[in-house]
């Protein structure tokens, strides 16, 4: 199972990619703002519950997709181009099995602990 939800993951990646080659805009940008959304890791420093805040809603694929929709509606690119990183990053993270973050530990995520044999 654990091979079909990455399989799965990587599709959604794909997806985004694919989305974002619709966009008149080099490919240098995507790469160059892929990792932006670990920035939510800066939460961290503040406390664990305020670190998990932060990660969670710069990962989260449903807050990727309202970007995504809005930019779309009213015609502004830029938050497309928003949206489509977040959620390709968030696909990428979770196939790595980086998940959703719980407010205890870094560690603990919706996919289990990270590091976990």
């Amino acid at each position: 199972m654990k091979i079909l939800l990455k399989l799965e993951e990587l599709a959604m990646m794909l997806f985004a990619f694919y989305l974002f080659s619709l966009l008149d805009y080099s490919w240098w940008l995507f790469a160059l703002l892929f990792f932006t959304p670990d920035a939510g890791i800066l939460g961290y420093l503040i406390n664990p519950k305020f670190g998990a805040i932060s990660y969670n809603l710069l990962h989260h694929k449903a807050a990727a997709i309202l970007l995504y929709f809005t930019g779309i509606y009213i015609n502004l690119p830029f938050l497309m181009i928003i949206g489509l990183i977040m959620f390709a990053h968030s696909s990428f993270d979770r196939i790595l099995g980086y998940g959703l973050k719980y407010s205890d530990n870094f560690k603990n995520t919706h996919l289990g602990l990270i590091g976990k044999a």
